[in-house]
């Protein structure tokens, strides 16, 4: 049997320690928070926290940027060229030039942003109603329940965080050799002991009260939730039937509204809806525009009722000639009573929001 471990973060949400027009000073909370912070932290702005840097002046006379030198931790201030953060890791990198520091100042460095770090965002040109909105609606996010969703098959379960953001994998419980062959008895006999591993690792991971929805095809997901009852887990559970198996099911749960109540007011859940709403508008000729310049006539003809957008493709700047960029399409949006939904393509889709260049419009009526 093979297990991995999680290394989520699911508690509060993003703390803002202080907010006004040009500086921001937040405690990251949640991995969450670390791809809000990918998108707010933008070139052009100054990152602020506490960081090491080797102290050449204890370096000896062999000169250069010795690893004998001490590691001196100190408040240091970047002028930011880039980030660099992969989906669900527990790091943000910011790279850029040392505005601040004991020392080094106009040498490289690089923030590495973890879980409970906190730093201070500056803008000269202050933080745009976009990036506001993603912060408040962080914010708000966070306040909703964390939902655990598991995924059962014969020899595999893999268990999920169903975030704001995406699907996070935490761990994976598989079973080699077992409950292929040989006779019944041994085969229950693996697959009890093989349920039983999971049911300890469950104990250990997930918080009490946390809801647990296990999913999967066949029916060993209700004898997994019959052990799960049986170990005296209390917590919101319940066993709902896919089509597949692995992340497709996850995601089948989440599109096809499988767990009722228990996922119906989660954000991810709502945009996934409010996209797959815009899918089957597409494929019946319905009230929907996609396409930069079909979405650009549509509001400016206040059609748009809710504009679904990846969060990254609105931060581009550059338009096509003749048209206008993304963050002045959603700016005109909002000024018509619309809605903007800065979206994450860390599922399904999003994947496919992506197939339509990266954004798509609910109209209040057909064009």
């Amino acid at each position: 049997m093979k297990t991995g471990t999680s290394s989520a973060c699911l508690g509060e949400g993003m703390d803002v320690l202080f907010r006004d027009h040009h500086e921001w000073r937040l405690r990251v909370q949640t991995v969450d928070d670390l791809w809000v912070l990918t998108r707010l932290i933008q070139p052009g702005m100054s990152v602020g926290m506490l960081g090491e840097r080797r102290d050449q002046t204890t370096a000896g006379d062999e000169g250069g940027r010795s690893k004998q030198a001490e590691r001196k931790k100190m408040w240091i201030r970047l002028a930011v060229e880039r980030t660099e953060h992969q989906s669900f890791t527990d790091v943000l990198r910011i790279h850029g030039i040392i505005e601040e520091a004991a020392f080094d100042v106009g040498l490289h460095h690089t923030h590495a942003v973890e879980l409970r770090d906190e730093l201070k965002i500056s803008s000269h040109k202050g933080f745009s109603k976009l990036d506001r909105d993603l912060l408040e609606e962080s914010v708000r996010a966070a306040n909703q329940g964390q939902v655990a969703l598991l995924v059962v098959e014969g020899d595999e379960m893999i268990l999920y965080f169903v975030t704001a953001r995406g699907l996070r994998e935490s761990a994976t419980w598989t079973m080699r050799g077992g409950g292929k062959r040989g006779d019944l008895r041994l085969t229950d006999g693996i697959a009890s002991q093989f349920r039983a591993t999971i049911v300890d690792g469950l104990s250990k991971q997930l918080d009490p009260e946390m809801p647990l929805v296990l999913c999967g095809p066949g029916r060993n997901r209700d004898r997994m939730l019959a052990d799960l009852k049986a170990a005296g887990h209390t917590r919101p559970m319940m066993s709902v039937g896919t089509s597949m198996g692995g992340r497709g099911a996850a995601n089948e749960v989440l599109r096809e509204g499988l767990a009722g109540n228990m996922l119906a007011e989660h954000r991810m859940v709502q945009e996934i809806s409010l996209l797959e709403e815009a899918w089957q508008r597409i494929s019946t000729n319905g009230a929907v525009a996609y396409g930069r310049a079909d979405i650009q006539r549509a509001t400016e003809e206040g059609a748009v009722d809710t504009l679904l957008i990846g969060a990254d493709v609105l931060r581009e700047d550059e338009a096509p000639d003749g048209q206008v960029a993304w963050s002045q399409l959603a700016e005109s949006v909002e000024k018509f009573s619309g809605k903007v939904i800065q979206c994450s393509v860390d599922h399904d889709a999003g994947e496919q929001l992506l197939g339509f260049g990266g954004a798509v419009a609910l109209l209040r009526y057909a064009m």
